[in-house]
């Protein structure tokens, strides 16, 4: 893996770790933002089928 997939893929681990040290309530709360952030962005409905890249 070059440097910038494994930096990209340390960040990630990272905010899974801040994610699941939060309370649950706290973690609805992201979810929610999130899910609320993609359907701003026009990320179809759960179930349809995305379109390739």
């Amino acid at each position: 893996m070059d440097s910038g997939k494994e930096r990209s893929a340390e960040e990630g681990l990272r905010l899974i770790r801040a994610f699941l040290s939060l309370p649950p309530d706290k973690r609805a709360e992201v979810i929610a933002f999130v899910e609320e952030l993609a359907r701003a962005h026009g990320r179809p409905e759960e179930g349809s089928e995305a379109s390739p890249r």
